[in-house]
C-alpha cells in the first residue's frame, strides 16, 4: 500500500481544516436536496488525495446510518488498484465502490441509480470528449457524472492535464456549474507535502515549467552540483547512465527509487520491448502491467524506465527523470517545446470538439504538465538530465 492515499494518514491543520469543510459542505447539500460540487485544487504534492480518502472512509462510516449510497472514482488504473487493495483493510470500505468513470456512467445509467455522493480522484484525467475506444459514448464525463450524482467532489490540477482529449479548463467547469445551477465550493491546497524540499527547488521546477526559465537555486556551482540542497537531493547530471547508477545505491538503501522519462522515445503497445537510449544509457520502458500490484511497488521495475501513466499520483523516495528531445535550449537562459519530437500519439490525439483554440498552445502545455509531475514524484530527491546537453552547460556555467 501506498502511504499517501491510506485513509488513516494524519492530516495537517491546514488539511483536517479542508475535510472538514469539504465534510460539511457534503451533509448540507444532501440535507438541503441541493447538487452541489466542491473543487479542491492543488499542485502534485500538495496532498489532495490524503483528503480525498479520508473524507471518503467518513462517508463509508456513516452511510448506514444516513443512508447514503456513494462512490470513488479515478480514471487511472494502476492508482485504481491501490484504492481497491487499501479497502480490503478497512470494513466500512467496499472494493466495488471504486470504480473508473467510465464503468460508474454506464453502470448507473444501466441500473438506473442515482448515487448520493462521488468523490473523484485525479479529476484532470476525466475525458473531455467522446472516447469510443473506452466505451464512453457521451461527451464529458464530469458532466454524466453530475447529472447521476446529487453531490460530487472533485481533485483537480489544471497543471496535470496530459492528454489532448481530456483537455481541462477552469472554464470549463465553470459552464457545468452555470448550467446545472449547482451548489459550488472550491479550496485550494498549497503547501509541497510530498517533496522534503526547500522552497528553492520547488520554484526552481515552477519556474522551468510554467515560465520555460533555467534560472539558477540561488546556490553556487558546486552546491548546485554536489545534490544536498538542506536535507534533500537535487542534482543535474549529463550523463544518464550514472544518474541511473547512482538512483540504484538509493533504492538498495531507502527502495521505491525509479527512473522515468517525457514521452520522447518511441514506444507502442505491441508486446516487444521498446528502448530509451541516451550515451551509454539503455533501458526498456515499463511493460503493460496485468499485476494487480503497482509499478512503483514493483521491485524488478528498478530495471525499467517509467512513463507519465505509470508513476502519475504516486509517491517515490528518489526519481530521476530523463528529459528528451522535445525540450531545447533557447540560447537565452530558457527552453523551447518541440512538439514535433513528443513521441505520445495517444497524448495528441486528434480532438474532435471544436474547444481549442490554439491545438499547438495545448500540446505544449501538455508537454510541460508531464515534466512538472514527473519532477514532483521525489519524496528524498530528484535527479535530472537533459538530452540537450546545452541545459546542463547553462545550468553549470552561469
Amino acid at each position: 500500500m501506498l502511504d499517501s492515499v491510506l485513509p488513516d494518514k494524519h492530516l495537517t491543520a491546514e488539511q483536517q481544516d479542508v475535510f472538514n469543510e469539504i465534510f460539511d459542505f457534503c451533509q448540507d447539500n444532501l440535507h438541503n436536496r441541493e447538487k452541489g460540487l466542491f473543487q479542491l485544487n492543488g499542485d502534485a504534492g500538495t496532498g489532495k488525495s490524503v483528503i480525498l480518502t479520508q473524507l471518503f472512509l467518513r462517508l463509508e462510516q456513516i452511510a448506514k446510518e444516513n443512508k447514503t449510497d456513494n462512490y470513488f472514482l479515478v480514471n487511472h488504473p494502476e492508482l485504481l488498484k491501490v484504492y481497491q487493495a487499501n479497502a480490503g483493510s478497512y470494513p466500512e470500505l467496499r472494493k466495488n465502490r471504486f470504480l473508473r468513470p467510465t464503468t460508474f456512467i454506464n453502470r448507473m445509467n444501466k441500473d438506473d441509480k442515482t448515487p448520493d455522493i462521488v468523490v473523484i480522484d485525479e479529476a484532470h484525467l476525466l475525458l473531455s470528449e467522446a472516447d469510443r475506444y473506452n466505451n464512453f459514448e457521451q461527451n464529458n464525463q464530469l458532466e454524466e457524472i453530475i447529472k447521476l450524482s446529487k453531490v460530487v467532489v472533485i481533485v483537480y490540477d489544471e497543471r496535470q492535464v496530459l492528454k489532448l482529449k481530456s483537455f481541462w479548463s477552469q472554464r470549463v467547469i465553470d459552464n457545468l456549474v452555470k448550467r446545472f445551477q449547482l451548489n459550488y465550493q472550491e479550496t485550494t491546497l498549497h503547501v509541497q507535502m510530498r517533496m522534503q524540499a526547500p522552497k528553492k527547488i520547488v520554484q526552481w521546477i515552477d519556474n522551468l515549467t510554467n515560465n520555460l526559465q533555467l534560472e539558477s537555486v540561488e546556490y553556487n556551482n558546486s552546491e548546485f552540483l554536489g545534490g544536498n540542497h538542506n536535507g534533500y537531493d537535487f542534482r543535474i547530471y549529463s550523463d544518464a547512465e550514472k544518474m541511473y547508477q547512482q538512483l540504484r545505491k538509493d533504492n538498495t538503501i531507502y527502495q521505491k527509487s525509479r527512473i522515468v522519462a517525457t514521452a520522447d522515445y518511441p514506444s507502442t503497445l505491441d508486446g516487444k520491448k521498446h528502448f530509451v537510449n541516451e550515451g551509454e544509457f539503455h533501458l526498456p520502458w515499463d511493460q503493460y502491467n496485468y499485476s494487480n500490484v503497482t509499478w512503483a511497488q514493483k521491485d524488478s521495475t528498478i530495471d525499467e524506465i517509467g512513463s507519465i501513466y505509470t508513476v502519475q499520483g504516486f509517491d517515490l523516495n528518489y526519481v530521476a527523470v530523463i528529459i528528451g528531445p522535445s525540450v531545447v535550449y533557447n540560447g537565452n537562459g530558457g527552453i523551447r517545446i518541440d512538439i514535433t519530437k513528443y513521441e505520445d500519439q495517444e497524448a495528441f490525439k486528434k480532438r474532435h470538439q471544436a474547444d481549442l483554440n490554439d491545438v499547438d498552445s495545448a500540446k505544449i502545455k501538455i508537454i510541460l504538465n508531464s515534466i512538472n509531475v514527473l519532477l514532483k514524484r521525489g519524496v528524498k530527491g530528484v535527479y535530472i538530465y537533459f538530452h540537450d546537453s546545452r541545459i546542463y552547460d547553462y545550468l553549470t556555467e552561469g
